[in-house]
């Protein structure tokens, strides 16, 4: 005689990962809480998680503890090691497109088209003015040539590599660079804008160049930086899920619900969010995000 079987849901994989998550980062917890306070990993750790809050966890999962702090918080020359090979990786890009773009050269009008597509929903009468804005990581200023000159009536440009801004202001912008009031030749962890000036921050593929913790204490600084109605806007590599570090070039991509997470604790609300559509499917997915 056959015998009826009950039924039984079987939760999804995404709700199983959650779980898998939940149940590694309450691992870590409890180990912080109850490691000796005397010891080196509980130092390590403590320092990692002070720098990498939103991504820390994830991060562990990947990579042992041993290995990965060194490349993100110990210090050569004096500066965390994880900038320090940002600024050596970058010392080696050329000052063209091509150096700009990596592989992808050939995307770089289709970014550029989904990037003023974007801006145009925050700025405008009744939204953001059109007086000033500031490029974050501008490189040669490709994005300010394509998206932000056509739409501000003057800017400011900000990267750390001296050789990107010379080559901006000589060759690359033209007599658009007549408009480019100051250039700032500054790492963001370092940089304060000056207070109330920007109508508009773009910060594009350079977030992922800084610690959380970096991240959210710049988004802060931003956020004094901007004008009445003024938008912050985030382009760049958002994982698709977790997070994942390359330490060649010390850059994190983040998924966008971490990125969400960073802003929020930076006191900025999210205005709207965009995925850029016409990527190839190899490269990792790009999403733009306005906030206030």
């Amino acid at each position: 005689m056959d015998v009826p079987i009950e039924e039984v849901e079987c939760p999804s994989p995404q709700n199983l990962e959650k779980a898998a998550h939940q149940a590694f980062s309450d691992r870590w917890k409890k180990t912080d809480d109850t490691m000796c306070r005397h010891s080196m990993s509980f130092h390590l750790l403590h320092s990692l998680r002070n720098e990498f809050f939103a991504s820390y966890v994830y991060l562990l999962e990947k990579i042992p503890l041993v290995k990965l702090f060194p490349v993100t918080c110990e210090f050569i020359k004096g500066e965390k090691q994880f900038y320090y090979r940002s600024q050596k990786f970058y010392e080696d890009v050329p000052a063209s497109e091509e150096g700009m773009m990596g592989d992808f050269v050939e995307i770089s009008h289709v970014d550029l088209e989904g990037s003023r597509e974007f801006l145009n929903r925050f700025v405008g009468p009744g939204k953001a003015g059109t007086q000033c804005a500031l490029d974050c990581g501008c490189g040669i200023g490709r994005v300010s040539k394509g998206v932000l000159l056509p739409v501000f009536e003057k800017m400011e440009m900000a990267d750390m590599m001296e050789h990107f801004l010379l080559h901006a202001h000589e060759e690359y912008l033209g007599d658009d660079a007549d408009r480019i009031e100051t250039y700032y030749c500054y790492s963001l962890q370092e940089f304060t804008p000056p207070a109330k000036k920007y109508d508009c921050i773009w910060i594009q593929w350079v977030a992922c160049h800084l610690t959380d913790k970096d991240l959210m204490n710049f988004l802060m600084r931003c956020k004094k930086s901007l004008r009445p109605d003024g938008v912050i806007i985030i382009k760049d590599n958002m994982a698709r899920q977790g997070c994942k570090l390359d330490p060649i070039d010390s850059s994190i991509i983040r998924h966008l619900d971490i990125m969400r997470g960073i802003i929020f604790k930076a006191g900025l609300e999210v205005i709207g969010v965009e995925k850029q559509e016409g990527f190839p499917e190899i490269m990792v997915p790009v999403w733009m995000v306005a906030m206030k």
